[in-house]
This record gives structure tokens, C-alpha cells and sequence, in this order.
């Protein structure tokens, strides 16, 4: 297993980010969190980061259903930046919709990211296994 440096959690609901960031300093303790309410927030982030050479998140945990830009927008927006390495990055979703299921479908098949797609909750266990399978 690789050690987990970052990860980037997208999720308007407080608690499930305080959640998993319960979870994750628990378990990963020397692995760093950064946290984003929207999607654009989070885009604006990584295009910034890009643009000063700063290391993005090694694994970007996803909502779909968000204010203002949600997960599907973001991740139409951030398949188009140039980053050549794949990224891993894990809808965790409240969805029990399967047009859901076949827009991340779509979304796979056109990204070089691996893309993972998991209903909430999400439980330590599960949580840790997510983030550590790169």
C-alpha cells in the first residue's frame, strides 16, 4: 500500500466531512485533509494549485448533489485540466438514482482518473479501504 498524503474531500453536508475527517485522522493520522462545500470552490483549488505547481490531492472524495456546482459539474470541468497523472476520485453519494449510476458510468469511460462510485455511509472501515486501494 502507498502512503496517502492527501485527500480532498467535496461535500456541502458538515457533518459527513467532519465524519470522515474523524475517520481519516484516526486511521491515516499524517495524512492531510482539505475540504470544499461546492464543487466550485474546489475546481478553483486545483486550477490554482496547477497553475503554481503545488501537488494536488492524491484522492478527491465526491458528492453529487451540491449548491452552486455540483459533482457532475465539477467533474466535467476537472477532466478537462491538464493533468497527465491519474487521479483517483470516489463519488460518495446519498443517490439511490440509476441515472446516477450510468452518468458516472459515462464519465469513467471518457477520463484517464479512475473513478469509483459509493453510496453513504460511508463506515471507517469502508472509508479507509477507498482511500488506500490506489
Amino acid at each position: 500500500m502507498t502512503p496517502i498524503d492527501s485527500i480532498c474531500v467535496i461535500d456541502d453536508d458538515p457533518i459527513v466531512v467532519f465524519g470522515i475527517r474523524k475517520m481519516l485522522q484516526n486511521a491515516l493520522p499524517e495524512t492531510s485533509l482539505i475540504a470544499f462545500e461546492n464543487g466550485r470552490h474546489a475546481l478553483d483549488y486545483m486550477q490554482a494549485a496547477l497553475d503554481q505547481g503545488i501537488p494536488l490531492p492524491r484522492h478527491i472524495l465526491l458528492d453529487i448533489n451540491m449548491p452552486i456546482m455540483d459533482g457532475w459539474q465539477f467533474l466535467e470541468a476537472f477532466i478537462g485540466l491538464p493533468i497527465p497523472m491519474p487521479m483517483d476520485i470516489t463519488i460518495i453519494t446519498s443517490s439511490i438514482d440509476p441515472s446516477d449510476y450510468g452518468r458516472w458510468e459515462t464519465f469513467r469511460a471518457i477520463t484517464h482518473h479512475r473513478l469509483e462510485y459509493k453510496n453513504k455511509p460511508i463506515r471507517k472501515d469502508d472509508l479507509i479501504a477507498i482511500v488506500s486501494a490506489a
